[in-house]
């Protein structure tokens, strides 16, 4: 019976790679969005993903890592470095903020899966469409090169109507 629970604890001790590490401030009480993002790795990359672990800490921080070995990732070549890789994908403090579902996402996949396309997550990632507005100012941009103008540039005025030496 005991060699049966010493083999459980040392199953459920080993660390499943590839690990995303969310590490959440339990005094902002973000335990909840920690989760949220853990989830949303889970439903968008499956097995791939050995495990998600929570880590409470203090002191307003909320940042997302990543630890994995290249070699593992699928279509790798076989030379490819065996040793764990850690990578920070998010610091909420150094970014200024939370990160969107989809960058997230888009961050996870460029490591462990960098040829999958997310659908929907994806239109204006990596591997993604421009945005339909992108797509106009850029045939606006060549319509007007090959007319041999120049792009039309707001001036900014001062309160007076002289004109700001750093817009000229």
């Amino acid at each position: 019976m005991s060699d049966t629970l010493t083999n459980a604890a040392a199953a459920a001790t080993q660390v499943k790679l590839p690990r995303v590490a969310i590490t959440y401030c339990t005094q902002c009480r973000w335990m909840l969005r920690a989760a949220y993002f853990g989830q949303e790795l889970l439903s968008t990359f499956g097995t791939a993903i050995g495990e998600i672990a929570l880590v409470p800490a203090t002191g307003g921080i909320f940042t997302v890592g990543l630890s994995y070995r290249p070699s593992e990732i699928a279509g790798a070549s076989e030379g490819a470095d065996s040793s764990i890789q850690e990578v920070l994908l998010w610091d909420r403090k150094a970014e200024g903020g939370f990160p969107e579902t989809k960058v997230l996402k888009q961050r996870v996949r460029d490591h462990l899966e960098p040829n999958r396309n997310l659908g929907h997550s994806d239109v204006h990632g990596k591997h993604g469409a421009k945005k339909p507005e992108d797509q106009k100012e850029t045939q606006e941009e060549a319509k007007t090169e090959e007319k041999g103008e120049k792009p039309a540039v707001e001036v900014k005025r001062n309160p007076d109507g002289s004109v700001c030496e750093d817009c000229r």
